[in-house]
């Protein structure tokens, strides 16, 4: 029988509850979706003069959580296993308890602009895993928009690498405040997992010892951090970062807008769009409902290898 994993909430509420004044930390055995999960507590309406603790009510979570009703403060949700999570455009994402890192921050934000926001966010998770110049060569690239992938220094014209994590961020009005609920999942331990079209990494690659609580502490502060960052700044402070990162920079790409079937990805804009060549010149991609793929894995199924929100 497998060790159940410790996750020391406490002690990381201590590390980021002065980061998020009101932080609330959690961790469920089951959930179907982290994300789902935090966008529905928002969603909760509360009878005026109610205090902020009352317990949830109308909510399909209140029994497992037991959390504040109207819960528009930062919280951060850990499903130790997630049995329905969500990836961008209605795809699948397989993921394993255990093997898995699948987490949830909700917080309240308001940026000037929201461009780019995906990209800061895998910015400070692959700082997070991997230093700069803790390697030499980086070996996690980001791939526009919205995930992680485990470099391999492959043939000619060989895939470049292999998934490794995502990333999958929803807003929601709840009264006068626009919540952000930024989902995250990563591979941690190997699976046998079928018909990837990106392939399948994992964090023990990098770290022999890698396990899910591991990572969460190696990523939350730094994740919180940057979400300030982005508040104050926008994308312009992880520009330079993602580029040292940017999988796609040179390659041959197709991409589901009809408009602009292929071309060739010229790193982002200053705001975070991708800029892709053609023959009839230089267009830019906002990511919105835009899927962009390696030539390669153009007629690949959509089904997406970590686990996700």
């Amino acid at each position: 029988m497998n060790e159940p994993l410790q996750w020391g909430a406490e002690s990381l509420w201590q590390q980021l509850e002065p980061l998020l004044p009101g932080l609330s930390v959690e961790v469920v055995a089951r959930s179907a979706s982290t994300n789902t999960a935090l966008l529905e507590r928002a969603r909760v309406r509360v009878e005026p003069a109610t205090d902020e603790l009352v317990q949830v009510r109308k909510s399909i979570e209140s029994a497992a959580f037991g959390r504040r009703a109207a819960d528009v403060q930062p919280c951060l949700l850990v499903a130790e296993h997630q049995t329905g999570g969500r990836g961008r455009m209605g795809r699948v994402w397989q993921s394993a308890a255990g093997a898995s890192l699948t987490f949830s921050l909700s917080l309240p934000m308001n940026p000037t602009d929201w461009s780019g926001l995906s990209l800061a966010v895998g910015v400070a998770l692959a700082d997070a895993l991997e230093p700069p110049g803790s390697t030499g060569k980086a070996r996690i690239g980001l791939k526009w928009p919205n995930d992680l992938w485990l470099m391999d220094d492959g043939a000619e014209g060989a895939a470049p690498g292999r998934k490794l994590g995502g990333i999958l961020i929803e807003t929601v009005m709840a009264g006068p405040t626009r919540l952000a609920v930024v989902g995250i999942g990563l591979n941690v331990l190997p699976q046998p997992l079928e018909e990837l079209s990106s392939g399948y990494a994992c964090l023990q690659e990098l770290n022999p010892a890698a396990s899910a609580p591991w990572a969460l502490v190696q990523v939350a502060a730094p994740l919180v951090r940057a979400l300030r960052e982005f508040e104050r700044h926008g994308f312009a402070p992880f520009a330079e970062r993602f580029a040292a990162r940017d999988l796609l920079r040179g390659r041959a790409i197709t991409t589901s807008q009809a408009n602009l079937p292929e071309g060739v990805a010229q790193g982002v804009s200053p705001t975070g769009a991708l800029r892709v060549q053609t023959g009839s010149g230089l267009h830019e991609v906002s990511s919105g409902e835009v899927s962009v793929r390696l030539d390669r894995g153009a007629n690949a199924p959509d089904t997406e290898s970590p686990a996700s929100c």
